[in-house]
């Protein structure tokens, strides 16, 4: 059986204090190239250490506002993640319940 490889690249412009200014990435087999975001979180699990590795970048200019969209955001594909991963229906609506709270709180619900 054949396997096949694929990559998805970060690329980041730092200034000179090593803040993030740009970033860009690219995945070529999902069609995406070089196509720049302002914000990522990315997660690895370690299975031998049993920890979650984490890179968490944002560029200087975020805006606050944007970010706290891009968290609810996160928050919510998150549950629908865990939902896919787990089947756990009580957890999943704990954590969908949390999701509106966020939102609410920080005035993201549109009316």
């Amino acid at each position: 059986m054949k396997t096949k490889k694929t990559e998805i690249k970060i690329a980041v412009d730092l200034d000179e204090n090593h803040i993030p200014e740009k970033m860009k990435w690219s995945a070529p087999d999902g069609g995406v190239l070089n196509k720049e975001t302002k914000a990522m979180l990315l997660s690895f699990w370690d299975a031998e250490t049993q920890e979650t590795l984490k890179m968490d970048l944002w560029v200087k200019d975020m805006p606050i506002d944007q970010m706290q969209l891009f968290f609810h955001q996160t928050l919510v594909s998150l549950s629908d993640t865990f939902y896919q991963a787990t089947q756990d229906e009580k957890m999943t609506s704990t954590m969908r319940d949390f999701c509106d709270y966020f939102a609410e709180k920080l005035n993201l619900k549109k009316e």
